[in-house]
């Protein structure tokens, strides 16, 4: 009885931390999968099942037709679509917090309605936009699709450290004789750097992860994800996998690197 009391309690202590741990396992699984099945090597044309270990996929990332352009294109979308919405994301969250005007509220609540709108609807009323305009569906269409729905994300991520940020220290650098822009550049900027770095990086993979929009308005042109939906209706190259695998853990590098650089300027502040 005592082993059984002492376990509950043991159990009950660290509940939250075995609750948390088998989550990051359950989200984590696909990628380990994605993995795995990287060093496969398939006999036929799809890799659903382990055949053997290879690492022939790795030495030769490109050696599906089309793969790597459409890799390619994919990182150039989402890295303009990440630089337009940083940039108007930033600006728009400090207006939203900094400013009273009219219609603000209103404003907020649009700010909103990207994220709570169905993918399928958004991608086809920015369709019926661009047809209506007469515009040429392409890169062009898939940019400006992916900005209007980035937006929202970094808004928010955005406004959320702006409204922490202590005005004080602003107010401190002006009594110090700095004008706005030195205020802005050597205080505010660098305050909601964490938040702007992170709206950006939300924008990039929801950008470079898009289907469903892009599908809409890319007309002749095909992203990443549009060329594994493609592939997949014919069989799934191994190197497929490895793209995912490299993507993954250059996000898992990232993010080590922000945490290591957050922690040694915690570390100098005190």
């Amino acid at each position: 009885m005592s082993f059984f009391s002492a376990f509950f309690r043991w159990l009950r202590r660290n509940l939250v931390v075995i609750a948390g741990l088998v989550t990051l396992g359950y989200l984590l699984l696909p990628n380990v999968v994605v993995t795995v099945f990287s060093f496969n090597k398939p006999k036929g044309r799809f890799n659903y099942s382990w055949q053997e270990f290879s690492t022939d996929a790795w030495k030769d990332p490109c050696g599906v037709a089309d793969m790597c352009g459409s890799l390619s294109l994919s990182l150039q979308i989402a890295f303009w679509a990440t630089l337009g919405a940083t940039v108007l994301g930033t600006m728009i969250a400090f207006a939203l917090v900094r400013y009273r005007f009219r219609a603000r509220g209103a404003v907020n609540s649009l700010i909103f309605l990207p994220m709570a709108m169905p993918e399928v609807v958004m991608a086809a009323s920015l369709l019926t936009l661009f047809l209506n305009m007469g515009a040429q569906l392409g890169f062009w269409t898939v940019l400006i699709a992916h900005i209007m729905f980035c937006l929202s994300f970094v808004v928010t991520a955005v406004k959320a450290r702006v409204m922490s940020m202590d005005p004080r220290l602003e107010q401190a650098a002006q009594d110090l004789y700095a004008g706005p822009v030195q205020t802005f550049l050597r205080v505010t900027l660098p305050i909601a750097a964490p938040g702007i770095a992170a709206g950006a990086l939300l924008a990039f993979a929801l950008s470079f992860d898009d289907f469903i929009i892009t599908n809409f308005n890319a007309g002749s042109t095909v992203t990443f994800p549009m060329f594994v939906w493609g592939s997949a209706q014919r069989g799934t190259p191994v190197q497929i996998n490895v793209i995912g695998t490299a993507m993954f853990l250059i996000a898992v590098l990232l993010v080590v690197a922000g945490m290591l650089v957050g922690k040694r300027r915690a570390k100098k502040s005190l």
